[in-house]
């Protein structure tokens, strides 16, 4: 099989992956800082905006101290995230959008209530929600019914 060019698809969302998991492998420091500034702390947010993490924690306030705890947990959880890098270049490839339905299985209360395993979902972005919540439940029906 011949093609245009001496590389597939597949190299290209290999390379693209690759280069994600670089991107957050270890982020800038400062560089979380100064994107966190103006952003809406979600908790805060109402239908008139919500509190910027520099209205939040101002630095008046302590010093900076607050903001800068903040900041250096964001940053953790970028460097402790699970790479995640190809399945999300091969989502958007795909023409998927991710969206925030989970399917959460083997919780063990003695264990923090962590889940065993988290599904994650991604649809066609003409799925209506009400499609996507059936499909989840359905899903979730179908395998706690077979454990």
């Amino acid at each position: 099989m011949t093609t245009e060019t001496p590389y597939t698809e597949d190299d290209l969302r290999a390379e693209a992956a690759a280069q994600h998991a670089v991107l957050t492998e270890d982020p800038d420091f400062m560089g979380v800082g100064e994107q966190m500034d103006d952003d809406i702390v979600t908790s805060t947010e109402t239908d008139g905006g919500g509190r910027t993490w520099s209205e939040l924690l101002p630095y008046e306030a302590d010093g900076g101290e607050a903001y800068n705890s903040a900041q250096r947990k964001v940053h953790d959880l970028i460097r402790g995230a699970a790479d995640v890098s190809e399945w999300a270049v091969n989502l958007g490839a795909d023409g998927l959008e991710p969206d925030g339905h989970t399917l959460q299985l083997g919780i063990d209360p003695g264990d923090g209530d962590q889940p065993r395993v988290r599904l994650h979902f991604a649809f066609a972005p003409d799925m209506t929600d009400a499609d996507r919540d059936r499909f989840v439940m359905r899903l979730g029906r179908a395998i706690t019914g077979h454990l």
